[in-house]
């Protein structure tokens, strides 16, 4: 069994490769929450470690995983076993990209994987308050909001919240105090992990980095694993978790 590198109450964060550590925890997930390298820089750390959807599979049946739409295209071999649920746009509103010839990247995807039943998988719709309410009345025959071809009679009134859009907008941390290069913020994290991951849940990252998915977990209410295979981010990543807030404020 490894030893943390890094333990409290709610979160554990190892060091090492995730193919190496997560067979060795022998842990079952509610969630997994991935942010792996794309392989689209040069960096030493962005290399893209081959077989992980094969390996996450065998610890959870619900996983959200960030990519861009070329990673996703040139992995999707890796996702065969893994059903997609959905997928929900980070848009970053301060990105900046090196291509001038190009639309000015503004987001990235998030992915839900999930295998098995769609029954059987934990998911919570995520509504907002809009502080607006409206009653109008259902109309003999009118087709259903989703449009499956359903009908329904009767009365609808809403309380004044609406489901979240697909759209979540965040600012990167890329300048906004960010200790790793793809640090993802909490305002990001937090709905999909509420959505996936049951209250007092366990939730995964193999790609800790910056741990912002653990830190986004224990606010939530939330336990969770984080696995970081370069030494200096975990350094930081265990700072960071050391003086975090226990709680939402």
């Amino acid at each position: 069994m490894p030893e943390p590198y890094f333990k409290d109450d709610h979160v554990q964060l190892y060091l090492g490769d995730m193919r190496e550590v997560l067979p060795a925890l022998g842990v079952t997930a509610d969630l997994i929450v991935a942010d792996p390298p794309y392989t689209e820089t040069s960096l030493e750390w962005d290399c893209w470690p081959d077989g992980w959807p094969t390996l996450a599979a065998t610890a959870t049946s619900s996983m959200w995983c960030f990519g861009s739409m070329r990673m996703f295209l040139d992995r999707r071999e890796e996702f065969v076993g893994w059903k997609l649920s959905q997928d929900v746009i980070w848009q970053k509103r301060n990105a900046t990209g090196p291509d001038a010839d190009r639309f000015r990247r503004i987001h990235e995807h998030a992915l839900h994987w999930y295998r098995g039943a769609w029954r059987d998988v934990h998911h919570e719709p995520q509504r907002i308050t809009t502080g607006v309410i409206h009653r109008r009345p259902v109309t003999q025959g009118r087709k259903d909001i989703y449009q499956r071809g359903e009908y329904r009679t009767g009365s609808w009134s809403d309380d004044g919240t609406r489901l979240r859009t697909s759209i979540l907008q965040a600012r990167s941390m890329h300048r906004n105090g960010g200790i790793h290069p793809t640090q993802k913020p909490l305002d990001l994290l937090a709905p999909l992990i509420e959505y996936a991951c049951p209250p007092g849940g366990l939730v995964i990252d193999p790609f800790a980095g910056s741990a912002s998915t653990l830190e986004a977990a224990r606010l939530t209410g939330r336990r969770a694993i984080g696995i970081e295979r370069h030494e200096p981010y975990i350094e930081a990543a265990a700072r960071r978790l050391a003086h975090t807030p226990m709680e939402l404020s």
